[in-house]
C-alpha cells in the first residue's frame, strides 16, 4: 500500500468510505474537496478547494507528496446535463491538469473512477472491455475524455494510469432525483416502511455492483502489481438483478412491503439498453478481483445499512 494517497472528492460519500478503508490498511489519506463538504477528522490531512484550481492542486501535491492519487471528484450525470460547460471544466479539463501534475510529482498509480455510461446504445451483452465507447450524455463523454487522456499520458509520460468502469451501483447514498437509481430507492422505501412503484417492467434490469465492492475494488487497484496490469481500464460487474427480483426479495425480507410497477417508457428503454453483465474477466485475471456481494448478500447488507444497524 502506498504510504500517502491523495483522494479528490475525498469528503463525498464514496470518498469517505474509500479513505477510511485505505487508512485502516495503513495509508495516510490527504482528502481534497470543496469547501463546506463534510470533513472527517480521521484523515491525515484535508484540503478545501475547487478541483479546477490547478495551482492549489500542485501546492497540495508538493506539500504532502502523495505516492498515489485516487481521483473521484466529478459532477454527476444530472448536474452535467444542467451545466455542460461547467461539467467539461470540472470533469475533463481539471482531470487532465491533475494528471499532468501527477506526471511531474506523483511516483505511483493514478486511479480514475469511470462508468458504464462511457458506452453508447446497441451494446453487446455481456459487454466486453474493448466495446466501442460512444456515450450519448455529457457525463459519459467527459469520462471517455479522461480515459483517453490518461492513456495518452501513460504512453507519453509514463503515468501509471488505472481506470475502473462501474455499472449501476446499489447504494444508500443514491441521489433521490436519479430516476435510473430506482433499485436503491426501492431499498430505502422498504427500510422506511413505505411501498415503492418501479418505473420499469418487472423483467427489466442491468449489471449492478454493491457499494462495498466499489470501495474494495478502488483500494485493490491502487495496490495491484503494475507488472500484471495488461489494460489501462477494467470493467466491473457484480450481478444482474431485475426489478421483479428486487420486489420479491424485499417482500421476503420486509414484512408488509408492497411494490407495484408503472413503467416509464423512456426509463425502461434506457435500462434495457444497458447490458445484463459487464465482462470483468480481465480484472479477475490481472489483479485477482472478485466481488464479495451477490444480490442476496447485497439486499441484506443494504437494508441493514439503511436501517442504521
Amino acid at each position: 500500500m502506498a504510504e500517502t494517497i491523495l483522494v479528490t472528492g475525498g469528503n463525498g460519500n464514496l470518498g469517505r468510505l474509500v479513505a477510511g478503508l485505505l487508512e485502516r490498511d495503513g495509508a495516510r489519506v490527504v482528502s481534497f474537496d470543496l469547501p463546506g463538504t463534510p470533513r472527517d477528522a480521521a484523515r491525515h490531512a484535508t484540503v478545501e478547494g475547487d478541483i479546477r484550481d490547478t495551482d492549489l492542486l500542485r501546492r497540495t501535491i508538493e506539500t504532502h507528496r502523495p505516492d498515489a492519487v485516487l481521483h473521484l471528484a466529478s459532477l454527476l450525470s444530472g448536474s452535467s446535463e444542467a451545466d455542460p460547460a461547467l461539467a467539461w471544466e470540472v470533469n475533463a479539463t481539471a482531470s487532465f491538469n491533475l494528471m499532468q501534475a501527477a506526471c511531474d510529482l506523483v511516483p505511483g498509480p493514478f486511479v480514475f473512477a469511470s462508468t458504464i455510461t462511457t458506452y453508447g446504445p446497441g451494446l453487446p451483452d455481456p459487454l466486453p472491455l474493448d466495446a466501442p465507447q460512444w456515450p450519448q450524455n455529457l457525463y459519459g463523454a467527459t469520462k471517455v475524455a479522461v480515459e483517453r487522456a490518461g492513456v495518452y499520458l501513460k504512453h507519453k509520460r509514463g503515468l501509471d494510469f488505472r481506470c475502473l468502469r462501474f455499472p449501476q451501483v446499489l447504494s444508500p447514498f443514491a441521489p433521490p432525483g436519479a430516476v435510473t437509481a430506482y433499485p436503491s430507492h426501492a431499498f430505502r422505501a422498504a427500510a422506511e416502511g413505505r411501498g415503492f412503484t418501479f418505473p420499469v417492467s418487472p423483467d427489466t434490469g442491468m449489471s449492478n455492483l454493491y457499494l462495498d465492492d466499489v470501495v474494495a475494488s478502488l483500494a485493490a487497484i491502487l495496490r495491484a502489481d503494475r507488472a500484471r496490469l495488461r489494460h489501462p481500464a477494467y470493467n466491473m460487474h457484480g450481478f444482474f438483478v431485475s426489478a421483479g427480483q428486487i420486489a420479491r426479495t424485499l417482500s421476503d425480507l420486509v414484512p408488509g412491503f408492497r411494490a407495484d410497477f408503472a413503467p416509464d417508457p423512456a426509463i425502461d428503454a434506457l435500462i434495457r439498453a444497458w447490458p445484463d453483465r459487464m465482462d470483468s474477466s480481465a480484472a479477475r485475471a490481472d489483479w485477482d478481483w472478485a466481488p464479495a456481494f451477490d444480490f442476496p448478500a447485497t439486499a441484506r447488507a443494504l437494508l441493514d445499512r439503511l436501517r442504521g444497524a
